[in-house]
């Protein structure tokens, strides 16, 4: 695991309310946020990510996000925001997308570090997708970083 200091990052997205059985409602509307940039002519600024904003128990609320250069007015389902710049404890999973909680496991078990969150609610915890699945078609070869903003 690695300390990061990140600077602030608008970013479009949609978001909703899922379970792990229903992830895939929010998961794969990335095409749509990438459409609607694309209308836009704002250009992509990074990977895709998924932005969890509440975890209660088998409940999340996430947004599907993609790093753009600016915040523009929403349009729409999709809408733009920012994360927050700050220190982030980060790290690389190389493999299939169901280790992705082992790490957030890990990383949250760090009693030496506190986290922005207040409750259910997280400040920045993400997941960011590096490997497209419609070129890299085995996701034991995928790479996803794990990031998870700290408090001030």
């Amino acid at each position: 695991m690695d300390i990061e200091t990140r600077a602030a990052q608008p970013y479009a997205a949609v978001k909703a309310t899922v379970t792990h059985e229903t992830f895939a409602k929010i998961a794969d509307r990335f095409p749509e946020i990438m459409h609607w940039l694309a209308d836009r002519e704002l250009p992509v600024a990074g990977a895709p990510f998924l932005r969890y904003l509440r975890v209660a128990g088998e409940e999340f609320e996430v947004e599907a996000g993609i790093p753009t250069i600016a915040e523009v007015p929403a349009a729409g389902e999709v809408y733009t925001a920012t994360l927050p710049g700050g220190r982030y404890a980060v790290e690389v999973h190389e493999g299939h997308p169901d280790g992705l909680s082992a790490v957030a496991d890990r990383i949250l078990a760090d009693d030496s570090l506190t986290f922005d969150r207040a409750g259910e609610r997280w400040g920045a915890r993400l997941e960011t997708f590096f490997t497209d699945p419609a070129v890299e078609r085995d996701p034991a070869k995928w790479t996803t970083e794990v990031a998870i903003r700290l408090a001030n």
